[in-house]
């Protein structure tokens, strides 16, 4: 199912992970200074993790991984970085299949 996990980084700042039901973390956030741009930018993945023109696949140093971006174009998660296509086109669809539906565990209450 998943879930995403809203953490404060050392310098203040709200970031989240789309973690999977075995702990294996997905999806990373950027860094946002507030809370609400970081629910906002959820909320943006929620609704574009299913468009196909919202996901950019890259590699960099042999490795693969995905950029999702938001309404405005601006990058809102990336993925891990995989050795395989086959790694990476999976956790692209567990985004996909449970973005929708992740519960949000705010943990910097």
């Amino acid at each position: 199912m998943g879930i995403f996990e809203i953490t404060l980084t050392k310098y203040g700042e709200y970031q989240f992970q789309l973690i999977a039901d075995n702990g294996q973390v997905i999806l990373n956030s950027e860094c946002y200074i507030t809370k609400e741009n970081c629910l906002n930018s959820i909320a943006s993945i929620r609704r574009n993790a299913k468009d196909d023109t919202k996901i950019k696949c890259r590699a960099i140093s042999g490795k693969l991984y995905f950029e999702l971006t938001g309404d405005n174009g601006q990058i809102v998660g990336s993925g891990l970085k995989y050795e395989s296509l086959a790694s990476l086109i999976n956790a692209i669809e567990f985004v996909r299949s449970f973005s929708e539906t992740a519960l949000i565990n705010d943990r910097t209450l």
